[in-house]
């Protein structure tokens, strides 16, 4: 019989294993990133948003399988217990330690089912590296053109630009207003830079900090490969800016680290408040995101009284959506029952979430993070809530005698709903919502997503202002739907009936009908019309599924057309913003 320190024994045997494929893989989905960039080759590039979660699923699902090769050892609690200490010790001198212990807990979690944690089997604090120095470039003691041509060219994204030396001149103009923006008198004299780009669509990012005397600024340089050559696209330095490229609402960047901490201590500093588990999600680390998401939560719950209660906003017919009004998320379970007119199933809106996680985002959905067994005290909800989880969402919550076990759930950062905000905010940010939220549909729609419902409550408002949808039920490939024009009748019995007197498919869209049920008036509608009146048109629908369906890659950037560089003076590719 096999003994049970020779189980664990095979348990980190095991673990380890699949844990060096997985890093190998993440190697080479950021080697296949920097090839699609040189190459422009940007289905490529696009396609490592899957492989990257790919390569974390199937390495786990490895370690999983060879684990249960071990019979009923494999789902032992003393065995776990003892595997954790050896795989502790085993992984001790990683420079990717955390991410390594949450590896563990993924495979623990799988096999036990455990509900709640379990400190004997789970790591819940992050062991970070002892020695923990980011991967950067630091340049100083030349003029800022040199600074910002050597930083530039020595990144190794090709030397086929476009017009080098105009760019460079552009990017110290924009640097130099940068510093007296700050306040900064001295001059620029010196950078750190991340030593490696950071890809994501058709975009390299190169990320660091500018120094003047003793202060510091961020640097983010966004570089383009179009079919000229490589051009800088923007200079962003505000920290405000820069954030903006590791939004929740975009995809994970591919980019190269040996220390995950390393890199986030650095990015933290950078654009400050961005939390650990934001960034470790951004620069392709979600599962650790994840992690490091529930264990900040955990601290909050367990140092306060707060207590869960409902979001803000018109109730879901398809989620019940709280939260805890000191903590910035939003907790979200699906229904049991869809009240009519939806029409959809539990599997399909999973698998809506699942697709979404998939895409992207386009700086315009919502990350959402899919959580299981999470366990809470009972008297942590509010009484009106927790009847309604227990009546009307009783597969994905288990009340049980003083807890409360989410079996299953979404967890978002918590946004404005626009139809509040509208209503709430003075006259200038409500325009500037409006008309964001036609850029927000524009966006999704080159995304090749359709919201499905495009009512202001589905839409949310960030801190920054940007108008983002989080309602994924009834989303859809923008090139599976059908757009029409609404047929005229000569009857006016027709025209008047509640129901269409004309047949309309499953998949047909009539844009002419938007207007009707969004419910604005004066000058919100007016701002909207007049700068997003073609949403309300079949021809700009159709013109972007032509571009969609013949392969083009429409690139939609990060950075407001603003911060472009030379804005004034050129144009860069072709943008819906």
């Amino acid at each position: 019989m096999t003994s049970v320190a020779a189980a664990a024994d095979a348990v980190v045997a095991a673990t380890v294993e699949h844990y060096r494929g997985y890093v190998a893989a993440l190697d080479g989905v950021n080697r296949a990133a920097a090839g699609a960039f040189s190459r422009r080759d940007w289905a490529a590039a696009h396609r490592t948003v899957t492989d990257r979660l790919d390569a974390y699923a199937d390495a786990v699902g490895g370690a999983v399988a060879a684990i249960e090769g071990l019979g009923d050892h494999a789902h032992e609690r003393g065995v776990w217990a003892e595997a954790k200490v050896r795989f502790a010790a085993a992984v001790a001198a990683r420079a990717d330690v955390e991410i390594a212990e949450t590896f563990f807990n993924s495979c623990t979690r799988r096999l036990l089912i455990t509900v709640g944690v379990d400190p004997a089997v789970e790591f819940l604090d992050s062991h970070l590296p002892l020695v923990a120095e980011p991967a950067v470039t630091r340049r100083g003691g030349a003029d800022l053109e040199v600074l910002v041509h050597d930083v530039v060219t020595g990144a190794g994204l090709g030397d086929r630009w476009q017009n080098l030396t105009r760019d460079v001149l552009l990017a110290c103009d924009e640097i130099r207003r940068a510093r007296r923006l700050h306040g900064v008198t001295e001059d620029i004299d010196g950078v750190i830079m991340v030593t490696s780009p950071f890809y994501r669509g058709q975009g390299a990012y190169l990320v660091g900090l500018l120094s003047a005397g003793s202060a510091t600024f961020p640097l983010a340089i966004a570089v383009h490969h179009t079919t000229r050559g490589l051009v800088i696209g923007a200079v962003l330095t505000e920290a405000e800016d820069v954030g903006v490229l590791f939004s929740y609402t975009r995809a994970a960047f591919c980019v190269a680290t040996d220390c995950p901490s390393a890199l986030v201590g650095f990015l933290g500093v950078v654009m400050p408040p961005r939390s650990p588990s934001q960034l470790y999600t951004a620069i392709g680390y979600p599962k650790h995101g994840k992690s490091e998401l529930f264990r900040d939560f955990s601290r909050y719950i367990s140092a306060t009284t707060e207590r869960f209660e409902y979001a803000r906003g018109i109730r879901g017919m398809v989620m019940i959506v709280f939260t805890v009004p000191g903590y910035d998320v939003v907790f979200k379970v699906i229904r049991d029952r869809f009240p009519y007119p939806k029409q959809t199933t539990r599997r399909r809106v999973m698998a809506q979430y699942r697709l979404v996680a998939r895409h992207d985002r386009a700086g315009r959905l919502v990350d959402a993070h899919e959580f299981e067994n999470l366990l809470f005290p009972r008297e942590r909800f509010q009484p009106g809530l927790l009847a309604e989880l227990g009546d009307q969402a009783a597969r994905s919550v288990s009340i049980e005698d003083d807890q409360v076990i989410l079996q299953h759930a979404y967890v978002e950062r918590r946004l404005a709903p626009l139809d509040l905000y509208l209503r709430e905010a003075n006259p200038v940010r409500a325009r500037s919502a409006i008309i964001d939220y036609g850029r927000a549909i524009k966006n999704l729609a080159a995304a090749n997503v359709f919201p499905g419902d495009l009512l202001l409550k589905n839409f949310g408002v960030t801190r920054g202002g940007r108008v983002v949808f989080y309602d994924y039920d009834e989303i859809t490939p923008l090139t599976e739907c059908n757009f029409r024009q609404l047929p005229e009748s000569d009857r006016p019995d027709e025209e008047m009936a509640a129901d269409p007197w004309f047949g309309v498919g499953d998949h047909d869209i009539f844009p002419e009908e938007f207007s009707r049920f969004l419910g604005l008036r004066g000058e919100l509608w007016e701002a909207l019309s007049y700068h997003h009146g073609d949403l309300f048109e079949v021809r700009f629908w159709e013109r972007m599924q032509q571009r969609l369906r013949s392969g083009e890659a429409i690139e939609i950037f990060p950075y407001s057309r603003s911060r472009r560089l030379g804005a004034r003076m050129r144009r860069v590719g072709d943008v819906l913003d």
